[in-house]
């Protein structure tokens, strides 16, 4: 039974339930202890007015020490705060992936509202300039939003989110030092101090295994560096060996740790000495014997198997509290650091007011590169233990987890992997998540629970994918994922189009996977429609299975507008990828038309230039599949870019060339379209005889095609045009 010095989740003060987006927090674990000061120190930061923005609070930690889990708790007791909603967003993927902020000022202005119209992308995914980052922070205007930033790599993913908003708060979290944002003061998680190291243990082991060994548990509790996520997978493997003493699994745990610290050095280390610190011993004389230690290295390294944060720029701290420097400002004769220790001098040379945007940030001048976890880190060392007591079936699926779209699957997609049935795949996920493998993501919108691997567990779990499956059956894997989400999706689009669904009328899916309705069709599509993209988007970049990724973004293509809630953005992100398959492959002829698909698409939005570009490159590609009508298309398209900026000079060019491509292809509607518009073009030049010779062209080859509607346009034209010649126009 669960001791009383837990607590249970939710939160102190989360009256919550009217505030929208809770759900998209990542669930909760059923047991929470400790962090009280952290907690403290975040209210208080919260409580602190920022001047000119909306005030950040940093959370800074390890990979493993919780920090997801503390932000998520403190989201829900302030979000009585933020009426008009929380916001979430993950700003790494699991692989080390950095989330460009435009992407991520486009997820969050969905979930801000699902109508809103997200523009398109623009020339670069970074910069406050962005449109998606622009449009975000215009819809935050005069509300108060919790905005919660996870796994924040550097600075220049925030920055552009900032809104001048002082009602909203941002609460980001970052395994390193976030440097370049002014006047935050971040709050540095170490382990858990020894109380509630203990009751994490006992809560989750149970029984009176911890309350009998109280020696024992602190032992284990120090061999973990008394990081949560380490302490769970110990009380994992615990629990799945109920005859193995809590002392025996601190020794055990430390004779994997040094195991490991002999794989990285090639140094014996001894593991009942210190546990975590002897790892750390060993590496110290294996560089002292290279003659390389710098001293900031050294203490790097420490920090990392120890468990404790890397110095940011406002100090540190050990376990159990809230780190800070002094008063959160640089220290006077030292000069601030930045990204891998490089002087950060223009964190401390700010002069700008706090009004001013620019004074905001001083964003380092590259992307930060993610936080590993050591080798000889205690929480892989947990994890090991706890992967060699796995069933084979358990095992095979966490390594195959890692292929999925954002390492994140639901029964549908893991079935698919492995090759298993839907039933067997729920199980072993259930069991994974409930030995502390796989973290609980938000449910699909039909209720089908999701799971996800956690980051810090990803690189040894590709290293094992690696080493004990085969490639054949990764590719398979990959093959048959892509595979089924052509089949729901397609399924999909059958339930919202009837008269396009297959002809024997049966579902092309089993029963188990099957979409019930086309409100269940629609929820699914709008629902795992990143998953989906992310599926295309990993499949066309390892290139190897172009065929079954093509066949997903047509069915994608033809399903997402069936939705009404299409946004011009996924479409423009699936016609990129075509054309990325289309090039790769030596396709011109498609390459073409998926440029003109992204041309319209910018034209709808009114970015002329854009359009114009994409046109202009899908004429080259037209002219190498010597394909007469793409390059009509295409002349005609770019003249109507250059018609709308006022160009009428090159309009007429443009015009005049795709004119001479229909009239030999005798395609006569085109024809009269076109002499029309060459009309108009040469009437903005003022050359009116050009113009009326062209309108008259035009009405004789609509009365050839008995075009009633099309003869009273152009007519109208030419009336107008006389007349106003005759005015002195």
């Amino acid at each position: 039974m669960a001791r009383k010095t837990a607590t249970m989740d939710p939160g102190p003060g989360a009256p919550a339930g009217a505030v929208p987006g809770l759900e998209r927090l990542p669930a909760a674990p059923a047991l929470f202890v400790g962090r009280r000061a952290e907690l403290a120190a975040l209210r208080a930061a919260a409580a602190r007015p920022a001047s000119g923005r909306c005030p950040v609070l940093v959370l800074a930690g390890r990979p493993g020490s919780g920090r997801t889990v503390l932000a998520a708790r403190f989201a829900r007791t302030v979000a009585a705060d933020y009426p008009d909603g929380v916001l979430f967003v993950r700003l790494s993927a699991p692989d080390g992936g950095r989330v460009p902020p435009a992407r991520a000022a486009r997820l969050l202005l969905e979930q801000l509202d699902p109508q809103t119209a997200v523009p398109l992308p623009g020339t670069g995914e970074d910069g406050r300039d962005e449109p998606g980052c622009v449009a975000l922070r215009e819809a935050l205007v005069g509300l108060r939003v919790l905005l919660v930033l996870d796994d924040v790599r550097d600075a220049g993913q925030v920055w552009p989110l900032l809104a001048d908003e002082p009602g909203c708060l941002v609460l980001a979290t970052t395994a390193g030092p976030l440097t370049g944002i002014e006047d935050i003061d971040p709050v540095i998680l170490g382990g858990l101090d020894r109380q509630a190291s203990g009751e994490l243990l006992a809560d989750l082991v149970g029984g009176t295994r911890i309350s009998c060994d109280p020696v024992g548990g602190a032992d284990l509790a120090e061999a973990c560096a008394s990081r949560p996520a380490a302490l769970r997978l110990m009380a994992g493997w615990l629990r799945g060996n109920p005859k193995i003493a809590v002392t025996e699994a601190a020794r055990e745990l430390n004779r994997v740790v040094g195991e490991e610290t002999s794989a990285v050095t090639g140094v014996a280390a001894e593991p009942a000495a210190g546990g975590a610190g002897a790892a750390v011993a060993a590496v110290r004389e294996k560089e002292k014997e290279k003659g390389r230690t710098p001293k900031k290295k050294e203490g790097e390294r420490a920090a990392k198997a120890s468990g404790a944060p890397s110095a940011g720029p406002t100090g540190a701290a050990g376990p159990g509290g809230a780190g800070r420097g002094p008063s959160g400002k640089a220290v006077p004769g030292k000069p601030a650091e930045g990204r891998a220790g490089e002087p950060a001098a223009a964190a401390a040379a700010v002069t700008e007011s706090a009004g001013d945007p620019a004074a905001w940030v001083k964003p380092g001048p590259e992307p930060a590169e993610p936080v590993p976890v050591p080798d000889n880190d205690p929480l892989l060392g947990a994890f090991s233990l706890l992967y060699r007591g796995l069933p084979a079936a358990q095992a095979r699926m966490l390594r195959t987890l890692t292929l999925a779209p954002a390492q994140t699957a639901d029964p549908r997609t893991a079935s698919a992997l492995v090759g298993c049935p839907v039933p067997d795949a729920a199980a072993t996920l259930a069991a994974l998540a409930e030995r502390e493998l796989l973290g609980e993501e938000a449910p699909t919108a039909d209720g089908t629970p999701r799971y996800r691997v956690p980051g810090r567990l990803y690189p040894r779990l590709v290293r094992l994918r690696e080493q004990e499956d085969r490639p054949t059956e990764t590719e398979l894997a990959r093959a048959r994922l892509l595979e089924r989400l052509v089949r729901l999706t397609e399924s999909a689009r059958a339930l919202l189009d009837p008269a396009a669904g297959p002809g024997s009328g049966q579902d092309p899916v089993p029963a188990p996977l099957r979409l019930r309705s086309a409100a269940h069709a629609r929820e699914w599509l709008l629902g795992e429609r990143e998953l989906l993209l992310g599926a295309v988007a990993d499949a066309i970049g390892q290139g190897d299975l172009d065929g079954s990724a093509g066949r997903l973004v047509t069915a994608l293509l033809r399903a997402l507008p069936l939705t009404g809630a299409a946004a011009p953005t996924d479409l423009y992100r699936l016609h990129e990828l075509v054309l990325t398959v289309a090039e790769r492959n030596g396709r011109p002829r498609r390459a073409s038309a998926a440029l003109l698909n992204l041309g319209d698409l910018q034209a709808s939005a009114g970015r002329w230039e854009q359009a114009a570009a994409h046109y202009r490159a899908a004429l080259e590609h037209a002219r190498k599949a010597d394909d007469e009508p793409l390059c009509a298309r295409a002349l005609e398209s770019a003249a109507n870019c250059h018609r709308a900026l006022g160009d009428a000079v090159r309009a007429a060019d443009w015009y005049g060339r795709a004119l001479g491509l229909r009239q030999a292809l005798g395609d006569h509607a085109a024809e009269a379209r076109l002499l029309a518009r060459v009309a108009e073009a040469h009437t903005a030049q003022r050359r009116f005889d050009e113009a009326d010779r062209e309108y008259r062209a035009a009405l004789a080859v609509l009365r050839r095609l008995g075009d009633e509607r099309g003869l009273e346009a152009v007519g109208g034209a030419l009336a107008d045009l006389r007349e106003r010649v005759d005015a002195g126009w």
